[in-house]
């Protein structure tokens, strides 16, 4: 599943090529994707005459969701489940213009699994009240590091099911938090209560970085499924150092990533840079 580098993509490319435009019409070719909570993004839209706040599109990729953006008369894709006309204004005045130039473009949302889908989210321009719930990500300017350490320090969790908990911290997946447990030679089966706070910190700073250096690359592209707005695939998968490595020699130390099965998923780690906990040892003589 996308996780926030690859939304982070499609975001960056729809705020470039689509803000500020008029959507003109919209065809709804497949009625599934209308609806839909999961990682999100979303489009603000402008009041309604008498509306006091905006609404949303709101945005959710699942596994296999794409934002399109095409010009009309490009071939419709094979999955393609619903299409936005926009009315895009240019930066070019005609002389004598009584009104801004604009061209079309038409967005389209293509998904082939149907995981995903696209919602209205009614005085949602600012945030959905859909999504409140979900934590700030830690690429946010305002997300707070403390607040983090103080929670995760109270919790026995291990550190990895943190690490993709949405209501602690947002957009961190399966890939990213093996990436940054490597990177902070941490096991993801540490509890949280048994870190200290600057071995969270130091943690933050690894997930921060390799969400950075994933999004320059383009995020993480395992197949034709994740691609930027034009279609294109990100190339960080050649990048990695744990994640999808097993059996490959550890960056570090060369010993083989190794990998077990992580609630229904995978996890991959080094076994000698990543130490597994020691097993906290029952009290005796408790009744």
């Amino acid at each position: 599943m996308p996780e926030l580098p690859e939304v982070e993509v499609v975001r960056a490319g729809l705020e470039r090529h689509v803000v500020g435009s008029t959507i003109a019409s919209v065809e709804v070719l497949h009625a599934r994707p209308v609806r839909r909570r999961g990682k999100y993004f979303w489009l603000a839209l402008d009041p309604a005459p008498g509306q006091q706040t905006g609404d949303a599109l709101l945005g959710h990729l699942g596994m296999s969701g794409q934002m399109l953006l095409h010009e009309p008369g490009a071939p419709d894709e094979r999955h393609l489940r619903v299409r936005f006309v926009l009315s895009v204004p240019t930066p070019l005045v005609e002389e004598g213009a009584l009104a801004p130039v604009t061209r079309p473009l038409e967005m389209r949302f293509v998904d082939q699994r149907m995981f995903g889908g696209l919602a209205v989210s009614e005085g949602g321009a600012e945030l959905p009240t859909e999504i409140v719930h979900i934590a700030r990500d830690p690429i946010d300017p305002e997300f707070d590091d403390a607040e983090f350490v103080r929670r995760a320090r109270r919790r026995t969790s291990a550190i990895k099911r943190l690490l993709l908990d949405q209501g602690l911290i947002s957009g961190v997946g399966n890939i990213y938090a093996d990436e940054a447990l490597w990177r902070a030679k941490l096991h993801g089966e540490r509890p949280g209560d048994r870190l200290t706070g600057p071995v969270l910190r130091d943690l933050l700073g690894q997930v921060r970085a390799v969400m950075g250096e994933a999004l320059a690359q383009g995020g993480t592209s395992f197949d034709a499924l994740y691609v930027n707005v034009n279609g294109e695939s990100g190339y960080f998968d050649r990048s990695l150092d744990a994640y999808g490595q097993e059996g490959k020699p550890c960056g570090r130390c060369g010993t083989p990533i190794r990998r077990v099965a992580f609630m229904n998923r995978s996890s991959y780690f080094c076994p000698s840079c990543q130490r597994p906990p020691r097993a906290v040892p029952r009290r005796t003589g408790a009744r």
